[in-house]
């Protein structure tokens, strides 16, 4: 249900209906000629914005009554030296309450999504409008044109004035052409010198208390919007230029950094709605958990049967190398392992198995590798129940496109792995869309990698299920980073923007100073317990077991564990959070729930009150850190016991530590 209101002055009630209706509408008018500041409030009234268009459109933003962002100007130039935001003529203003349920086809956080704002828009003289919106949990923003022909946008002013004495976590890129996998920086905002670049999310803890999560949504036919610093405490929109050539690097099939570009950042229709800008807003750190604001304001679904589209887990090779053992072929990029794989996923009711790279030659997708029997092996998967996903890399899928996704639809491919995009320009941005677009004819599942964030397209597409865009886990093969720390960064920043395919998984622990970097014998930085933890903590619809079956299958009680951890939910409840330190949830999936727990590199303890649970007896399994955990990171212990609605769980996490819960109800209890 969408209500709209059209808000006008008040005037006597002695005047008669239809004169009362027409001074209402002149007076309106009038007003909107005359006024040069507008205020808008969200539902529950606490954040307001300010909107002043003297000459120059700019927003500012507080929080019960706190500012957050001081005067920020908004425009748009096109080509022809006009500036849609300055020199502004406000001609109408329209106001509408929205209030809605969102059904997700693939539920990340929640079965339904309320969706309730209030809106505002300021029709301007010269054919364009800029439309804000006020949630209880955040503020967006966005132009949309009225213009006949088609229009290049030279650039996009779209700033971020923050108030002072605010902090920022800070993804610093080198430059547009990037995975987005990055660490974020802890720093103090007003001293970045300008003009560092950063990706989004990005996120900042005001002086006034609330955090701000930088974000945007319904990002189509356009680049995607980055980060500069400009001094002191504002950030501004960056922008990737419209590519005029790219090249593939020499001896590379994948890395194509654009080589020269244009004057411009899009070349676009003149009736569109552009991009939201996105500030989401959290009181406490465990709001920005539940924060769905990039799905509420993207694009509707565009399929009108998505009931194909099936999440799950994943038996992933690369990370893990295929280090295989206790079998009777030699373990690799051939038919035998893969079949092996299948069986693995098969006995665990693990949904998909990943060929990743090595599966065909090179730069031609229809050239699969001899040692291969693609056919023999999606045949297999479906005697088995088991799909297969293919990884491509982004130009050669590009060159191929038809006839490669013509061929593995003859194979019977449930889905693909798209990697190397590495860049967000209009022309890439688009790439994506189509790729969306030509799976989804085809029934198959998309999987972004060398990706950036997401920014809504998987609500109109969901069959494009998760992406990369994180510093996960297979930088454990070549670094130190995925520090616990980390770990607990990213739920708070890169998962509130959409799912994150980080890998978890690892099998093979180790506490910080035992951690050793081995790329083809890898291991985590964490105890089991938190590996585990993951698949509850982190959202991800298709979700990959990283490690290799043969070390699953030594460990079946943690393999057993996760592969019964689902990977949608119908609820999120955030029962303890703190960014980069801890965060324990509790997620329910059907009638059953399941609870997550992990810690940074300091150990802690919690007790879970466990009110939110329906009344009835559960059977409760859990895996926790083992009391030697500190020591040796692989040390966990699985426990089963009965609880109700009524007890009440202590739980100790180890340094780096988790644990997890499944609580299943009893039958007629």
């Amino acid at each position: 249900m969408i209500r709209k209101f059209n808000h006008y002055l008040p005037l006597a009630s002695t005047v008669s209906p239809l004169i009362l209706v027409i001074m209402q509408l002149i007076s309106f008018t009038a007003g909107a000629q005359a006024e040069k500041s507008y205020e808008l409030r969200s539902p529950d009234q606490t954040v307001k914005v300010s909107v002043t268009a003297d000459g120059n459109i700019a927003y500012s933003v507080s929080v019960d009554g706190h500012t957050i962002i001081e005067p920020s100007p908004i425009s748009l130039t096109l080509n022809d030296n006009k500036v849609l935001g300055k020199h502004s003529e406000i001609t109408d203003v329209q106001r509408t309450s929205i209030q809605q349920e969102i059904r997700p086809v693939v539920a990340e956080k929640f079965a339904v999504i309320n969706d309730h704002c209030n809106e505002m828009r300021l029709i301007c003289k010269g054919g364009y409008a800029v439309v804000f919106r006020a949630y209880d949990n955040g503020v967006a923003y966005r132009f949309v044109t009225h213009l006949e022909r088609e229009i290049t946008i030279v650039s996009e002013q779209a700033s971020f004035n923050f108030a002072g004495n605010s902090e920022i976590y800070f993804p610093e890129e080198e430059s547009f052409f990037s995975h987005n996998e990055r660490t974020y920086l802890h720093l103090k905002l007003d001293t970045l010198a300008a003009g560092r670049l950063a990706s989004l999310p990005l996120l900042v803890a005001t002086g006034a208390g609330p955090k701000v999560l930088i974000a945007e949504s319904a990002l189509r036919d356009y680049p995607g919007m980055w980060i500069k610093t400009g001094g002191g405490s504002s950030l501004n929109g960056a922008f990737p230029p419209y590519p005029l050539e790219s090249r593939l690097r020499p001896n590379s099939d994948r890395n194509m950094p654009v080589t020269q570009s244009a004057d411009f950042i899009a070349r676009t229709a003149g009736k569109r709605s552009f991009p939201w800008r996105i500030l989401a807003i959290a009181k406490s750190d465990r709001d920005l958990l539940t924060n769905q604001l990039v799905y509420q304001l993207a694009e509707p679904l565009a399929l009108k049967d998505p009931s194909w589209i099936k999440p799950g887990k994943v038996a992933w090779d690369w990370w893990n190398a295929n280090n295989i053992y206790g079998v009777d072929f030699r373990a690799g990029v051939n038919t035998e392992t893969y079949r092996y794989y299948i069986d693995f996923a098969a006995k665990l009711g693990i949904e998909y198995v990943i060929l990743d790279e090595g599966w065909y030659e090179l730069g031609d997708l229809l050239d699969v590798v001899p040692e291969m029997d693609l056919e023999a092996l999606t045949a297999y998967g479906r005697e088995k129940q088991v799909g297969i996903i293919l990884w491509v890399v982004w130009k050669t899928l590009d060159d191929q496109l038809e006839a490669a996704l013509d061929q593995f639809v003859k194979w019977g491919v449930a889905g693909i792995k798209v990697d190397f995009m590495q860049r967000d320009d209009q022309e890439m941005v688009n790439f994506y869309w189509k790729i969306a677009a030509e799976a989804a004819k085809r029934k198959m599942l998309v999987d972004f990698h060398g990706a950036y964030k997401p920014s809504g397209l998987r609500r109109t597409y969901p069959n494009v299920i998760t992406r990369e865009g994180v510093k996960g886990l297979e930088w454990n093969k070549w670094s130190e980073d995925i520090t616990p720390s980390h770990n607990l960064t990213l739920p708070f920043i890169r998962m509130v923007p959409g799912p994150m395919d980080y890998t978890p998984g690892a099998v093979i622990n180790a506490q910080p100073d035992h951690f050793r970097v081995i790329f083809n014998r890898p291991m985590s930085m964490t105890t089991r317990a938190q590996q585990v933890a993951m698949y509850v903590v982190y959202e991800s619809p298709l979700q990959m077991m990283a490690d290799n079956p043969s070390n699953y299958l030594k460990e079946l009680e943690c393999a057993k564990f996760i592969a019964a951890v689902p990977t949608t939910w119908d609820d999120t409840r955030v029962l303890e959070a703190a960014l980069g330190e801890y965060l324990v949830l509790a997620r329910k999936h059907g009638d059953e729930w399941f609870l997550g727990a992990m810690t940074n590199e300091s150990g802690r303890e919690f007790t879970l009150g466990l009110s939110f649970l329906e009344a009835g007896v559960y059977d409760a399994e859990m895996i926790e850190d083992g009391i030697n955990a500190d020591r040796y990171a692989g040390d966990y212990r699985r426990v089963t016991l009965t609880i109700t609605r009524g007890d009440s769980i202590t739980i100790r996490l180890a340094p780096g530590g988790g644990w997890a819960a499944h609580l299943k109800p009893q039958e007629g209890k």
